[in-house]
């Protein structure tokens, strides 16, 4: 009998310790993250566990781990990935109002299954002094052939450049699409390599005019290396917009994984990074913006000018990922 009770209470003591901890996947690698995650234990009391890995290696765990996984939360970025979480039945739906009164529906899963908690823009980098700098740009000019030699973007394989062929099939269609992608192969200054922030470098070296990238890349170089800064100085930002919408965005979203076995711990983080507090940490120590309004963003990004989102929802980028793909392919989009 006495073993009985003592075997009891260490499985009531296991449940208490396992009560006050939350296992989160992420495919995020930034110290604001982890500044985050301290400020939730502190104020909280329920310790952070994180395993870091890239976004599709940690969807194939998820899936290997089944009703086995210790996950709680899966943090990822960028549509098309959590579009496939999503497809893989990873999450799970979120009850909670904090949640869908701070978060934008274009900004979350039309079942809650996840929800945004930072944004960034995708824009251009235009080399002052080319000529090229002082206008208003839209997407679809880029295809232009008078921008033949001018613009500096990475390799189609890239998840960034998918979800904006994905915003371009939602917006116009996948010939238009398609028609519009060979444009901007033809106008590439060389064929695609390196990182965003390569191609900022490269035009701001004069291999082109025109760089696509994200915005979070360049507020990294305006604090990186004496030579990165100097590469910022030669840049201007410019904002362009989809002919019937605005600006391109995409997210790192988070949301409770089908098996986790501490849901409530996982709610409440997840609502302590749509946070005034979680949200500024973000915008200000990574040059992201906040998905919740009234929340502050960096100095740096403000001075680019005003983002205003566009009108498709994450759910409809993350739909429309396969056909951007198989379209890139097509146009030559290496």
């Amino acid at each position: 009998m006495i073993k009985k009770l003592a075997l009891s209470a260490i499985v009531f003591a296991s449940s208490l310790i396992a009560a006050e901890q939350v296992n989160v996947y992420s495919s995020r690698h930034y110290d604001t993250d982890k500044q985050l995650f301290k400020a939730f234990e502190k104020n909280t009391g329920i310790k952070v566990k994180v395993i870091q890995a890239k976004d599709d290696a940690l969807i194939k765990r998820l899936q290997t781990e089944g009703k086995n996984s210790p996950a709680d939360v899966f943090i990822t970025v960028d549509a098309a990935r959590i579009q496939r979480a999503t497809e893989n039945k990873l999450f799970q739906p979120i009850d909670s109002k904090i949640l869908t009164q701070r978060i934008p529906s274009t900004l979350r899963d039309k079942d809650n299954q996840w929800f945004a908690i930072t944004k960034r823009a995708r824009i251009i980098a235009v080399r002052e002094g080319s000529g090229f700098e002082n206008k208003e740009y839209t997407y679809e000019e880029l295809a232009d052939p008078k921008y033949k030699g001018q613009i500096m973007v990475r390799s189609s394989s890239n998840v960034y450049n998918q979800s904006l062929m994905a915003a371009m099939i939602a917006h116009h269609g996948v010939e238009y699409a398609t028609k519009w992608a060979e444009g901007v192969v033809s106008n590439m200054a060389r064929e695609p390599k390196g990182s965003d922030r390569d191609q900022a470098r490269g035009v701001a070296a004069g291999l082109g005019s025109i760089s696509i990238l994200n915005t979070y890349y360049l507020g990294k170089l305006a604090v990186g290396s004496a030579s990165d800064k100097e590469t910022v100085s030669k840049l201007k930002v410019i904002f362009p917009k989809f002919k019937n919408g605005a600006t391109h965005v995409n997210v790192s979203a988070a949301g409770v994984a089908k098996y986790a076995k501490n849901k409530e711990n996982a709610i409440k983080f997840i609502e302590f990074l749509t946070s005034k507090e979680a949200q500024e940490i973000f915008a200000k120590g990574n040059y992201e913006y906040p998905v919740v309004k009234g929340s502050e963003i960096s100095e740096l990004v403000a001075s680019w000018g005003v983002l205003e989102d566009d009108n498709l929802t994450i759910n409809d980028l993350g739909a429309n990922n396969a056909n951007a793909v198989k379209a890139l392919d097509i146009a030559g989009w290496k």
